[in-house]
């Protein structure tokens, strides 16, 4: 062999085995690598320990760009990775300003390799997945949660439950009027669980948002995400009312109204059972018979206008036979009323998306041959006109309305922009309600005022009705076994109702209101809520303090 063609032949190889011992060094080095990650970072996970997250995770809560992201990492308790090589980069220095603007922990900077840096990476984003299937963990935790706190206070006839979040979380519950503190929990717990009650919502805002006031309602039971079944609320609940607000010094203040499908499981139309005497009853009859004219029932929120309006709204149609058409525009629907067609007000998430798209129910109402209409609430001049353009076409309307009391109705629509020749006329104006819940004594331990003579408001009860008061009327309890210690056994409705004719109309259009009181209570045998409370009072049911909550110190007239 030629010695060029040996000499190329052993270059050949020496080429090849360099070769062969560069890709060995090469596979070598990333073992060494992989193998000093591997070895520093064994305590990998201990990152993400306790619930801690990565922030700055692409597509994570902290939003930024690929390039800072490959100098730094920060953790949702603060922990904050820097790489060694850029100490004093302007990016990084940049990210902690951002950082501390939007008022999130950072700690100061620990420095690690570029390696330990991308590890951190690789591993937070295989384990995303994960990530994300425990936080449906908590979320499906935190909605039973949701459920259990509504139970108890169901358990316990809650009309109301507040959960208020600031500094610490407090669940109150308000029970026959009354509030109380029944449990405390964090912070963290706190904005958990309002997150979780919107979420379990069935119509609501289409987006939660922290700072802004929404808007929600719960019905009977709602699917839970990741869950195959359904996880029920308290068989007595009918619904909840979710009201979300922001607050001064805290992050979050959630109102929920619980309504009890049990307070009428046979949908009668029982009013007695609200604590309505034969007096009331018949006035209530009378109204039911108008076939036309505007029913109003007014009070604050709270007082038991939705259920005094379905109670009568059942006997109405339990009177007709079931023979008419009953439609109701509700927003949203309380409490079912059988044989009638209820519709919801729906997709609005703003309040003036709600009035105009109650505007629009209300006029498709209108248009679908009712006999009789009940309108949830007038809370805008639009509703009020077509309540009363419903009953100027011959229909029967039955509505409410926040105001102070029955009298008080016909000042409110003027207020609100109703023409005064609708309100003057009795043709259009039926019938005027203004009712309160009051609280009941406790038969087993009430006290009677006879013991209790020296309280300045005994001495007013001597006043106003001298010693039959004083033989009649009790005082609230110490509680006992019957009432939960609590001196209370639920509360009852009372009223006040006009029957309005043209001359009580005009004194009230005119501002004569004390005018028109003694024309309704002498020419037209009214009777205010202050005698109506005073009747109960001296059955025993309800104590003075309690009529002079609502109505005043005895010994004075009526305010209005």
């Amino acid at each position: 062999m030629a010695p060029d063609m040996e000499n190329d032949e052993e270059r050949v190889e020496a080429t090849s085995s360099e070769q062969e011992n560069s890709k060995t060094d090469s596979a070598t080095d990333e073992t060494a690598k992989t193998e000093e990650i591997t070895g520093s970072l064994g305590q990998l996970e201990l990152y993400f320990k306790n619930g801690r997250k990565l922030l700055t995770i692409p597509g994570g809560s902290l939003s930024i760009n690929d390039d800072t992201r490959r100098l730094l990492a920060l953790f949702s308790d603060g922990s904050f990775l820097v790489s060694e090589n850029h100490k004093f980069d302007g990016r990084v220095l940049s990210f902690e300003v951002l950082a501390r603007k939007k008022k999130l922990m950072i700690a100061k900077p620990v420095y690690v390799s570029q390696n330990e840096l991308n590890a951190i990476y690789n591993y937070a984003e295989r384990n995303a997945v994960d990530i994300e299937g425990d936080e449906d963990l908590a979320s499906l935790q935190m909605q039973k949660d949701f459920v259990n706190v509504i139970t108890r206070a169901a358990e316990k006839k809650v009309s109301d439950i507040h959960v208020v979040v600031a500094d610490s979380t407090q669940i109150m519950f308000r029970i026959n009027g009354m509030m109380s503190i029944e449990m405390e929990y964090n912070k963290d717990w706190g904005e958990s669980f309002v997150r979780a009650a919107f979420a379990s919502a069935d119509i609501s805002d289409s987006n939660y948002a922290q700072n802004e006031f929404q808007g929600a309602q719960k019905l009977g039971s709602t699917p839970l995400r990741g869950s195959k079944g359904k996880l029920m609320l308290p068989h007595n609940v009918l619904a909840i009312r979710l009201q979300f607000n922001p607050i001064a010094f805290g992050s979050q203040y959630l109102v929920m109204r619980l309504l009890y499908a049990d307070d009428n499981p046979n949908g009668s139309g029982d009013l007695a059972s609200l604590g309505l005497t034969e007096y009331e009853e018949n006035l209530f009859f009378r109204l039911r018979s108008v076939p036309t004219g505007v029913n109003i029932v007014s009070g604050p929120t709270g007082s038991g206008k939705s259920t005094t309006l379905q109670r009568n709204m059942i006997k109405l149609l339990q009177e007709k036979n079931y023979e008419i058409n009953l439609i109701t525009v509700e927003d949203p629907p309380e409490y079912p009323i059988p044989g009638a067609r209820q519709m919801p007000v729906t997709n609005a998430n703003t309040e003036e998306e709600k009035d105009e798209q109650f505007t629009k129910a209300l006029s498709a109402a209108l248009r679908s041959d009712p006999d009789v209409m009940m309108v949830g609430e007038i809370r805008s001049l639009s509703a009020a006109q077509l309540t009363f353009k419903g009953a100027l076409s011959g229909h029967g309307m039955w509505t409410t309305l926040h105001a102070n009391s029955a009298p008080a109705i016909i000042p409110r629509l003027r207020d609100m922009g109703v023409e005064t020749f609708k309100l003057g006329d009795p043709e259009l104006v039926k019938g005027l309600i203004g009712q309160r819940l009051f609280r009941k004594l406790c038969p087993h331990c009430r006290i009677s005022v006879k013991d209790q003579l020296n309280l300045p408001s005994v001495q007013r009860l001597k006043v106003a009705l001298g010693d039959f008061g004083i033989e009649n009327t009790y005082i609230r309890g110490p509680g006992c076994k019957f009432c939960d210690g609590t001196g209370i056994k639920g509360r009852m409705s009372i009223q006040e109702i006009i029957l309005p004719d043209a001359t009580f109309l005009e004194l009230i259009i005119k501002g004569e209101t004390r005018k028109a009181i003694d024309y309704w209570t002498s020419d037209l045998g009214g009777r205010t809520m202050k005698d109506a409370a005073i009747e109960r009072m001296v059955k025993g049911y309800i104590d003075l303090e309690e009529v002079e909550r609502w109505c005043g110190l005895l010994d004075q007239r009526p305010a209005y």
